[in-house]
């Protein structure tokens, strides 16, 4: 299963991103892949998409809603409840080496799959220093 970082909902949903192109094409090619929300990556794609300059357009509230609503409805699409050792496995990634402030959401997106057994799927190289992540990095 795959739990993809903020940066790749908000890239998937909206067609003048960057990364559109990409995590389009990520989109297409796990079609047989289970993918999963957590509350974080929910709330950051409720929140971002509805702040002006983050989006091509800025979405109400109830557009955000509909959005990520709609891409639950996959056969294979789902919301993941919080493993139960993802606070201890939260803490010991922040705590076993110095983490910038920047990095706890990640740390804690890194925690949620490496306790739940899944893949995390980001633009984002950070990753990449979480040992024990099996991460995907997709390219721009």
């Amino acid at each position: 299963m795959d739990i993809p970082d903020i940066n790749v909902w908000l890239a998937l949903v909206d067609q003048n991103h960057t990364h559109h192109a990409s995590a389009a094409s990520y989109w297409q090619d796990i079609s047989e892949t289970e993918v999963a929300f957590t509350r974080v990556s929910m709330l950051g794609l409720l929140r971002l998409s509805t702040m002006p300059g983050v989006l091509s357009r800025t979405l109400s509230a109830a557009e955000a809603w509909d959005i990520y609503r709609q891409l639950l409805t996959g056969p294979n699409h789902r919301f993941l409840d919080e493993p139960a050792t993802l606070e201890y496995r939260f803490a010991a990634l922040t705590t076993r080496a110095a983490q910038p402030h920047r990095l706890w959401t990640d740390a804690y997106l890194a925690a949620f799959a490496i306790a739940s057994g899944c893949r995390l799927v980001s633009f984002d190289a950070d990753f990449s220093r979480f040992a024990g992540l099996n991460f995907l990095r997709l390219s721009a």
